[in-house]
Formats: structure tokens, sequence, C-alpha cells
């Protein structure tokens, strides 16, 4: 039972003017009187004049009248019931009213659209609707075609009936030869057996398949369980090397510790390494072109003196002729501390520093080598040097002391 067939039902005894209201909840239970009640009813209403016993007190009469109402319903309406489940009473029994009920309900429905065709027939007398008369303008075409081609058929065949008219007269009057016929019947009986033979053998070859199958399908299970089994032994097993297996995991895994930690070292002290280098290149640049710079200075100074010398040589050469060359060393040594000590009052960043201006003689004239810290070995910083005339060396030396504070700040070993 569903409670759509129940819902139908209910429905449908509604509008057939049951005078009962019937629940959805009557059907749960067993209930026969409600069902022997609608029964009868439905009978009354199908067929008034028949006579069915309404007694269902005893087993007996119930029985009776479930027979009698399913013989009746099949005899007039064509209608098959279930006398099993009609003896339920319950909600199977709702399935089989539902037959009698629907009949029942369409025909009140075909009868309630007849009056109101004939009503719209009386109404729309004088209306014309072509719309509605499109289609069976269509089918009629259709119709016609077809009785076009059935009327050319029907006439060809009927232009034959002179020749199957003789054809069919011979073969009647024939007399029935018993053997010929037995002939046929046993060569038809023998197609039929052939048929069957191989249908058997068809059948058996299919049992055969199916055996064979179920066979291949046992031992797959067969070798599926000892494959299982395998493998749950393997799975308890513990491997032999399972032991140092993890062991050099371990030691694997704190060689990787130690690798990142060594690999982050060396990256980070490449990177000073690289900034101090940077900074050591832009330091050397700076000295570089400190030296340049002082290497023009020196050589604009040279120009500017060589210009004003022409006029003092007369005079430098009576000095020359009138001192001695250890008197003008000493002059010229002289000169140099005093530069030293000018340098250093203008200079506090020298400190107690000692500066020194070493002079070497050369083919060309004097060279002028400037270093800090007074050593040539060791920590030092040689400055620069300038290769001049004699003549000017002295003139010069105050003016190149001047750069080698700033080359104070530089420390080259």
């Amino acid at each position: 039972m569903s409670f759509r067939d129940l819902r139908n039902f209910t429905e449908m005894m509604r509008a057939l003017g049951y005078p009962r209201l019937i629940s959805m909840e009557n059907f749960h239970a067993p209930n026969f009187m409600l069902v022997a009640e609608v029964l009868l009813w439905l009978v009354k209403r199908y067929e008034p004049q028949t006579d069915i016993p309404p007694d269902v007190e005893t087993e007996q009469d119930r029985v009776f009248f479930i027979k009698a109402v399913a013989q009746f319903m099949a005899t007039k309406a064509h209608i098959k019931l279930n006398t099993k489940k009609l003896y339920q009473a319950d909600g199977y029994a709702v399935k089989e009213l539902l037959k009698v009920t629907s009949v029942l309900y369409g025909a009140m429905n075909t009868k309630g659209v007849e009056r109101t065709d004939v009503s719209e027939e009386d109404s729309s007398k004088f209306k014309f609707d072509l719309g509605s008369k499109i289609a069976d303008l269509k089918a009629a075409r259709q119709l016609a075609s077809e009785i076009t081609s059935k009327g050319a058929s029907l006439y060809d065949l009927l232009g034959k009936e002179v020749e199957l008219r003789e054809a069919r007269t011979e073969s009647i009057a024939r007399p029935l030869e018993i053997n010929e016929a037995e002939k046929m019947m046993k060569i038809a009986i023998d197609c039929v057996l052939e048929q069957v033979q191989k249908t058997k053998d068809m059948l058996n070859n299919v049992a055969l398949d199916e055996a064979n199958l179920e066979a291949k399908i046992e031992k797959r299970k067969l070798e599926l369980e000892r494959s299982q089994k395998r493998l749950q032994t393997l799975q308890s097993v513990r491997p032999a090397f399972m032991d140092e297996y993890e062991k050099i995991e371990e030691q694997l895994q704190k060689q990787y510790s130690s690798y990142l930690e060594k690999f982050r070292n060396l990256t980070y002290l490449e990177q000073l390494l690289d900034d101090h280098r940077r900074t050591e290149q832009e330091m050397f640049e700076e000295a570089a072109n400190m030296l340049r710079l002082m290497q023009n200075r020196l050589k604009e100074e040279e120009q500017h003196l060589l210009k004003s010398g022409n006029n003092d040589d007369s005079d430098a050469d009576i000095q020359e002729d009138e001192g001695s060359d250890s008197e003008v060393e000493e002059g010229q040594i002289m000169k140099q501390r005093m530069a030293t000590e000018a340098l250093v009052q203008a200079n506090p960043a020298l400190g107690s520093q000692e500066v020194l201006l070493y002079k070497e003689r050369t083919g060309t004239g004097v060279r002028m080598n400037v270093w800090k810290d007074g050593h040539q070995t060791g920590r030092c910083c040689l400055v620069g040097f300038v290769t001049l005339q004699p003549a000017l060396s002295t003139q010069l030396e105050a003016s190149l002391l001047l750069d080698v504070a700033y080359c104070n700040k530089f420390t080259c070993h």
C-alpha cells in the first residue's frame, strides 16, 4: 500500500458520493466490515439490481461474499480482483478496490465532459474557430493519401482475382493427402526438435561455462586468501636491518640539521666577505682618486715653479757654489722637520704618529715617498710618490705633507 493509492481511493470515493467519510487511517489494520460495505456499495453503484447477500458474520459468509463480488466484477465489468487481498481487508485491499473505483470515476468524468461539450456546442453554435480545424485538415489530407494508396493496391489485387480464384478452387477441390500432410508435419516436428536440441546444447554449454567460471572464481578466492595471509605475515615480521635503518635515519637527520646550520653560516660569512671586499674596493678607489688628484696638483705646481724658477737659476747656482753639500742637506732636513711639526700642529688627527718624507735620489730627480707610522715593514701606508727635479723637491714637501692626514684612516697590510 502506498500513500498515493490510499489518497486517490479516498478522493474517488468522495467524488462518487460515498455517504461515509473514509479516513486514511482506516486501512492501517484489517477492517473487513468497511471493505465489505465499500464493495457492496460499489456493486450497487455499478448494477443497482444485483442481489448479493450482505451477511459477513461468519467465516463462510465472508468467503462467499468475496467470491460473489469477484465473480460479478469479472463477468459484468471485466475486472479481475484478487480475493486473497480483498479478504485481508488492509492496505493491499485498497489496490483491488481502486480498480473498481477508477472505472466508475472515469465513467463519471467522461459523462461530465460530454455534458460540457454539449453545452459548449449549444453556446458556440454560430462560432467558427479556424485554428482548431488546422490539425483536422492535416489528418484529413494524410488519410486521403492513404486511401489513394490502399485503393491502388486493392485494385491490383482484384485484377489478379481471376487467376487466384482458379488456384484456390483447385486447391479446395483437391482431396487432402494424409501421407503428404503427415510428411510435412514430421518435417516441421523435426525442425522444431532440432531447434529444441540446439537450445538444450546452448543451455548445457552455458551450464559448463558457468561451472568453469565458478571454479575459476573459487581458485581466485583461494589465491586471494593465501596472498592476504602472506601479507599479514610479512607485516607482522620486523625486517632484519630495521634497527640499523632507524639508527642511520636518525644520524641522517642530525647530519642534515648540521648541514643546514653550516650552510646558513657559510652563506652569512660569504655575504660578510662580499661586503668587506666591496668596502675595501671602494676605499682603494677613493685612495687612487686622491693620489690622482695629488699628482695632478703637483704637476700643476711643478709647471708653475718651472716657469718662475728660470729667473732664480743664477741665484741657486751661486748658493750651491758658496755652501757645502753638508750644509745644504742639513738645511733640507731642518725644513722637513719644520714642515712635519707644522703638519702635526695643524692636523690633530695625526696624533703622535710620525709622518716621514723619504726622499730618494734617482737619475731624473728626487723621488718623494710618504709613509705613515714611519716604517716600511709591518703596518704602514704608502700615501704616494712623486718624482721631481732636485730644485723643486724642497718647495713641494709642505704641500705633499698636507695630504697625508687624509690617509690616516686607511690601513694597509
